[in-house]
């Protein structure tokens, strides 16, 4: 069974909104902090929002205001909701989990597989 499958990726028009989704696994979601990355055509990989496993949420800079990260602990899923989408919004975007099982012990990282977005007229 895959740790995390996204959804939600596609063909958006400026101004419009997708929310992305993140499943994960029981094992992963109870105790993982999870993030959402993305990456543009000739850009660094962008950290746009992560959430803790207790649900604490953020954004980065760029698109605070524009974008909101939230779990959903009944169906162990994170979305990325985005809205007033712009084509500097276009993007590979993926999915991460991450946590330590204890302390001093070298954290875990599993990836979601990517979902194409485009923002385009």
């Amino acid at each position: 069974q895959a740790q995390l499958v996204e959804s939600g990726g596609g063909l958006v028009q400026p101004g419009g909104s997708l929310r992305l989704s993140c499943a994960a696994t029981e094992s992963i979601f109870s105790v993982a902090d999870m993030d959402w990355y993305r990456q543009a055509p000739g850009k660094p990989r962008e950290l746009v929002a992560t959430i803790t496993a207790s649900g604490l949420p953020n954004v980065a800079d760029s698109v605070k205001g524009r974008f909101t990260i939230s779990r959903d602990n009944a169906k162990k899923t994170v979305y990325l909701q985005m809205n007033s989408l712009t084509p500097e919004d276009t993007a590979v975007y993926y999915c991460n989990a991450h946590w330590r099982p204890g302390k001093g012990w070298t954290r875990n990282d599993v990836w979601g597989q990517g979902t194409q977005v485009t923002v385009s007229s």
